[in-house]
Formats: structure tokens, C-alpha cells, sequence
């Protein structure tokens, strides 16, 4: 995806709603281009499903104000807006075949019976459920039903989409096999799309640029390698993906390389920061980065970026294992550990004593 580009197609700009002394949202702006897939991630009660509500204009902004192509959206009540939003339930009719369900915005809004049928053939030509457009909703799967509510959306051809955890209601599997299918379909249209999700799998999997939201603000906007690799706050870092996080203080400030003394190791960090020796600091390092082995390291340099432990949990999920360390402080240190082997000799398991380690650009120092 390439960066935003200016003037930005959706304009968010200091966009504050308040609900009673509450401020669900705070002071948020974002710029989304013409035809980007962009997420709001963050847990329940983040705001990011209100400021969604606002895009739609269920919600009016306290203050602020939300743009669409140069034009301000609270000029426009909800169903003059250019805009389609798609609900977790989907909200299918279901006394209604899926052709009808596919039909009833368009009947709506009044288009011509031959240019209804044939937006309503190619959006099931779309979806890839032609065969099955005089069915009922019940008579459908879950992820097929989800299919069914995107071509309605998409049906009335909106320059923006909006989705409501729109595979929610999916059990994992066929969730994680519609993620991309979904994406194909939303880039094959051109439509610009502003999703809200939990789920940082999928945020990272469908959108090109992610918001992460905690107690109405953002905490942090980019793609999604930039946020996983070099998480911007220890709430972003704990909050996609799995990480290791060390409290620990900053001993050696140098323009090319930091020393961080922690309560199991010292963190040796080949890049410099900007620091005061003695600050309070935390340092994150992902599991897959953590390299085991039964004995210590003796490259040079070595009296840093390791640690003793003994393996007291072990979790196989099929491509990778993740083990839990317990160090000598009593903290516990997760290894990721992928098994590209189908049977090995050394196997780690439980009561091993191994060796942690690490690289010098594994960890990312975080101040806040």
C-alpha cells in the first residue's frame, strides 16, 4: 500500500464525542486515502466502534469535524451519505432470497428495474454466489451469508465502506480463509473501506494501515510491519502480538549502542537512543526473535542479550511451539520456536535448563 496521499478522501480532524462528562473519542485526526483499507484496532470500550457510528452519522461529533472528497459529512444526514456500513450480524432479511436481500438497497433508492438486475447479477457474479441467489439466508453458511451482506453493501456502489467486525460472527478457520477473500473483493471494487475490529490477526491481515485505539485516542497509526516491529508506547507493544516485556534501567548511553540492566539480563542494543544514563526504561522482544540452546553462547559479546532458564510450559500449535522460561528473578520469558523438522534429537521439553539469546536488533527500547 502505498503512503496516503494528499489531499486525503477521508478527512478525520480533532473529532471529540462526549456522553455526559465521558469522552469516548478524543481529540482524534486521520487521513485515509482513496481506496485504502484502513482498521480501527483496539479492545471494547476503545471508542473505535463510535467513532464508526460517526463516519455513518448514527453518532454526531461533539466537536471536530469528518470530511468526505472535501465535503463536510455533517452537511448530510445518514442516508444521503455516500457511505454503506456493514454489521457483525449482517442483518440479512430473512424472509427475503439472497437476489432480494442484494435488491432492497437499490429498490430503495429507486434504480430502474433492468440496471437493478444487472448491478444485482454482478455483485453475486462478485461474491461468487450466482448459483445460489434464490436461496434463503438460513440456508446459507456463515461465511456465505457474510458474502451476501458485503454485496449489498457494495450493490449501491458507496465511496466508502464501513465494517463492524464483519467476521465476527465466523468460527477461526473460515474466518482466517475469508480475511483475504474479503480484501480481494473490496480491491476489486476500488471502494475506499474504514473497518473497526479487536482482532489484531485480522487487522494485520486485511487493512494496509492500522489505528490502535485505547480509551478514545490513538496510540499509534501505521502499517502493520511498522507497528509490530516498532510498537511506539508498551500498551501498543503488549497489545499486537505476543512480546517479552523487561522493566530495566539504561546504563550505557552511546550514539551507536545502548546497555539496559534488567532484573535476568543485560540488553546489549545496537543503535542509540535518546536517553539519560540511570532513566527507567522497558524493553520488548518478541518471542520468535529468542533463539534456545543447552548451552551458553561464547560469540563475542556474549555476556549480553542472554539468559538461563528452565522450560516450565510448553504449547505445540503445529507450525511453531511456544515455551515459557522461568529465570532466576522468577519472571517468565516466552520462546517462540518454529518446527521446520518433523522429528528432532534435541528436543526442548519440560525441566530443561536452556539458554536464552538474542540479536543486538531484536528488542526495541521503549520509553513510555
Amino acid at each position: 500500500m502505498d503512503e496516503v496521499a494528499q489531499p486525503a478522501f477521508l478527512q478525520i480532524q480533532d473529532v471529540v464525542k462526549d456522553f455526559n462528562g465521558f469522552k469516548a473519542v478524543d481529540r482524534v485526526s486521520l487521513d485515509v486515502a482513496k481506496g485504502e483499507i484502513f482498521a480501527l484496532l483496539g479492545s471494547s470500550g476503545c471508542g473505535k466502534s463510535t467513532l464508526l457510528r460517526m463516519l455513518a452519522g448514527l453518532e454526531t461529533p461533539t466537536s471536530g469535524r469528518i470530511l468526505l472528497a472535501g465535503r463536510d459529512l455533517a452537511e448530510m444526514p445518514p442516508y444521503e451519505r455516500p457511505m454503506n456500513m456493514m454489521f457483525q450480524s449482517y442483518a440479512l432479511f430473512p424472509h427475503l432470497t439472497v437476489w432480494d436481500n442484494i435488491a432492497f438497497g437499490l429498490r430503495r433508492q429507486g434504480v430502474p428495474k433492468p440496471q437493478l438486475a444487472e448491478r444485482v447479477d454482478a455483485m453475486l457474479k462478485l461474491v461468487q454466489l450466482a448459483s445460489f441467489a434464490r436461496r434463503k439466508p438460513h440456508q446459507l453458511s456463515g461465511g456465505q451469508q457474510q458474502r451476501v451482506a458485503l454485496a449489498r453493501s457494495l450493490a449501491r456502489q458507496p465511496q466508502l465502506l464501513l465494517l463492524d467486525e464483519p467476521l465476527g460472527a465466523l468460527d477461526k478457520k473460515l474466518r482466517e480463509e475469508t480475511q483475504i477473500e474479503l480484501v480481494n473483493i473490496i480491491e476489486s471494487v476500488g471502494v475506499t473501506c474504514v473497518m473497526v475490529t479487536h482482532d489484531q490477526e485480522e487487522a494485520m491481515t486485511m487493512a494496509g494501515r492500522i489505528a490502535v485505539m485505547s480509551e478514545g485516542r490513538f496510540l499509534q497509526v501505521g502499517k502493520p510491519g511498522e507497528i509490530y516491529e516498532n510498537p511506539a508506547s508498551r500498551f501498543v507493544a503488549d497489545f499486537i502480538g505476543n512480546v517479552n516485556l523487561m522493566d530495566g534501567r539504561l546504563t550505557v548511553d552511546e550514539p551507536d549502542h545502548v546497555v539496559i540492566d534488567c532484573a535476568d539480563c543485560r540488553h546489549y542494543v545496537g543503535h542509540g537512543i535518546s536517553g539519560t544514563e540511570g532513566m527507567a526504561l522497558t524493553v520488548a522482544l518478541r518471542p520468535e526473535k529468542i533463539h534456545l540452546s543447552r548451552n551458553p553462547p561464547t560469540a563475542e559479546g556474549s555476556d549480553f542479550n542472554r539468559v538461563a532458564g528452565t522450560i516450565k510450559e510448553m504449547s505445540y500449535f503445529g507450525s511453531f511451539t511456544v515455551f515459557q522460561l522461568q529465570l532466576a528473578s522468577g519472571a517468565r520469558l516466552k520462546v517462540s520456536q518454529s518446527n521446520v523438522q518433523r522429528h528432532r534429537d534435541d528436543s526442548f521439553t519440560w525441566g530443561d535448563s536452556v539458554w536464552a539469546h538474542w540479536s543486538r536488533s531484536a528488542q526495541v527500547v521503549l520509553t513510555q
